[in-house]
């Protein structure tokens, strides 16, 4: 059974793990309501770019 030589540093671990962070979504203003909305989603009020 293969056992590590040596123990795995802080660093090493966290560069391993940099691609597993959350990402903020892309949020735009909706200029009719003034409220935020995710990009090329129609809003709740079934607009979509104003129109």
């Amino acid at each position: 059974m293969a056992v590590p030589a040596r123990r795995t540093s802080k660093a090493k671990k966290n560069k391993r793990r940099t691609h597993k962070g959350l990402t903020v979504p892309g949020l735009t203003k909706n200029k009719a309501t003034g409220e935020y909305q995710m990009s090329h989603r129609i809003a709740p009020d079934g607009t979509y770019k104003n129109k």
